[in-house]
């Protein structure tokens, strides 16, 4: 029986760890990363503006009302979790920025979308600017994740979406 003791203990005991640690990181952060396209940036604007069904983390997406005057929808992740977003700024063919509507979620922020041309094509650089409330999530999200995995998966289902190979740039 002592060693449940000493399993739950450890437990409460690494949890309290993990707790301290992400409470020490800063709430929010920024992170940037981009990639090139074989695209024009009207081609890949249109995409981003567009239905989000060459997104693979995105199972479900829909509209939703106009709030104080910006374009809102809402997008379902595979676990279900349902997320309302809105259009913050929006500058065709060139710049797109989005941010999370909801309050209650542990973490929210913005996106910047930028499409520059280039030589051959265009180039798209996603700012986050980000901010993560629960202490367990930042840890989590610093240590495991890291805060530009979302960020390099958009950009290389972007480049699936056009039957492109896409490299991540810092």
């Amino acid at each position: 029986m002592k060693w449940v003791y000493f399993v739950v203990g450890g437990l409460v005991l690494l949890v309290a760890i993990v707790a301290l640690v992400g409470a020490a990181l800063p709430r929010e952060h920024r992170a940037t990363r981009q990639a090139r396209y074989r695209q024009k940036p009207e081609a890949l604007y249109f995409t981003l503006a567009g239905p989000v069904d060459w997104r693979s983390d995105v199972k479900a997406s829909g509209n939703l009302p106009d709030r104080d005057g910006r374009k809102q929808w809402w997008e379902q992740d595979s676990h279900g979790q349902r997320v309302t977003y809105e259009l913050v700024e929006d500058k065709m063919p060139s710049r797109r920025v989005t941010r999370i509507a909801e309050k209650n979620l542990p973490f929210g922020g913005t996106w910047t979308i930028e499409i520059s041309p280039a030589p051959d094509g265009s180039v798209v650089r996603i700012t986050e600017d980000g901010e993560i409330y629960n202490v367990i999530f930042r840890f989590v999200a610093r240590f495991f994740f890291g805060y530009t995995s979302s960020i390099e998966g958009f950009l290389r289902d972007l480049g699936h979406r056009f039957g492109e190979l896409t490299t991540i740039e810092p």
